[in-house]
């Protein structure tokens, strides 16, 4: 795990207090999106499939860090849209380090060139940069050749600025093992701090919904990637459990909990994933009213395939709190990548309705990764 030690401690220590006070349910990060503006147009993304008047909404300073100390998680991931696009976004950071939080500012780095003279180097603040795979996969990714080359500028410059730096990659439909292993080991020469790493998430207003990877072939991936980095010391900003789960050797439910949404229309129910399934008026609105045993791979067709961190990496989490010999057994060994797979959880979808979208998903044409 490439996370610096003042903050493992200091998330360590947060989480000792939530289970002193018996808490069952707590956030560990806060997805804050302040806009859903963006100057980029993604395949694998719909957040910018709304309306003018909605993506020229922002969050302000005071609703933003109104957001943090509402619900008080330690890590809060600033996401959009663009972030960089609002005005006001050096406030949002310096109002939420000063509260002693740590906070990813997510970004495709268009703008980072632009705006880095914004923001001061600090161990809270932590570009957390947009690359999805290489050049060639990233530009298509992206749907816009060139930002590839204008991301990496950006990583290059932040570093020598003495910012904290890591990558953000999505990964999607066609990509084989030996392609990944080669762009982490390109992130270790970039010298970020650590990558994080999911498959896709099917976002229902995404305009392409055949680049996602279905759930078996995701584990059957990261287990070829996995088989490759032995001794390449790539560093993953992931806990050894998730990496774990990502191999198919754990079996958990997600934690939607554990990193709640505040965006422009309130606190999104469940997740940041899903949309249309409604909004609280408060982040304790959005832990009382919103109806969790609807949600999870097992539960509902639209979490079928969602292997995503922000669902599952407070899962594993929490598996290392009950399991530390476990967990620091993988951190040591790394996730296996041979042998029987975790089950997976039964679907128990109960409605007509909703056997018909899990047919649908289902429905849409995969190719199957080859080496």
């Amino acid at each position: 795990m490439s996370v610096p030690l003042r903050q493992q401690l200091s998330v360590a220590k947060y989480l000792i207090q939530q289970k002193i006070k018996g808490n069952r349910k707590y956030p560990l990060v806060l997805m804050l999106e302040p806009l859903f503006r963006c100057n980029l147009a993604c395949a694998g993304c719909g957040k910018i499939d709304y309306p003018d008047e909605i993506l020229d909404r922002r969050l302000s300073v005071e609703e933003c860090l109104a957001a943090v100390d509402e619900c008080g998680a330690p890590i809060v991931s600033i996401a959009g849209g663009e972030p960089l696009l609002h005005k006001e976004l050096p406030q949002v950071v310096e109002g939420i380090i000063g509260r002693g939080k740590y906070v990813y500012l997510c970004t495709n780095a268009l703008l980072l060139k632009k705006r880095i003279d914004d923001y001061k180097p600090s161990p809270y603040l932590t570009f957390s940069i947009h690359l999805d795979g290489n050049e060639d996969r990233h530009d298509t990714s992206v749907c816009q050749s060139g930002v590839f080359k204008r991301a990496v500028e950006a990583v290059e410059l932040a570093i020598s600025r003495g910012f904290r730096v890591t990558i953000n990659c999505t990964l999607f439909q066609g990509e084989g093992a030996e392609e990944i292993a080669e762009f982490l080991d390109y992130c270790n020469q970039l010298g970020v701090e650590g990558v994080t790493m999911a498959p896709g998430f099917s976002y229902e207003r995404a305009p392409r919904q055949d680049v996602f990877i279905k759930l078996r072939e995701s584990k059957a991936l990261f287990r070829k990637v996995f088989s490759l980095g032995k001794g390449r010391k790539w560093r993953l900003n992931h806990s050894s459990l998730y990496l774990d789960f990502l191999a198919g050797n754990q079996s958990y439910h997600c934690t939607p909990w554990g990193n709640p949404t505040r965006n422009v229309f309130g606190w999104q129910k469940p997740c940041y994933l899903l949309v249309d399934e409604g909004y609280a008026t408060s982040f304790k609105g959005l832990m009382e009213e919103t109806p969790w045993h609807k949600y999870g791979t097992a539960k509902n067709p639209k979490c079928a395939n969602c292997m995503a961190h922000c669902g599952f990496e407070a899962s594993a989490v929490e598996d290392s709190l009950h399991n530390p010999l476990k967990a620091a057994w993988v951190s040591l060994m790394g996730p296996r990548t041979s042998g029987a797979y975790a089950a997976e959880p039964v679907p128990e979808y109960d409605s007509p309705a909703a056997v018909s979208a899990a047919s649908r998903l289902s429905a849409i044409p995969v190719k199957v990764v080859s080496e």
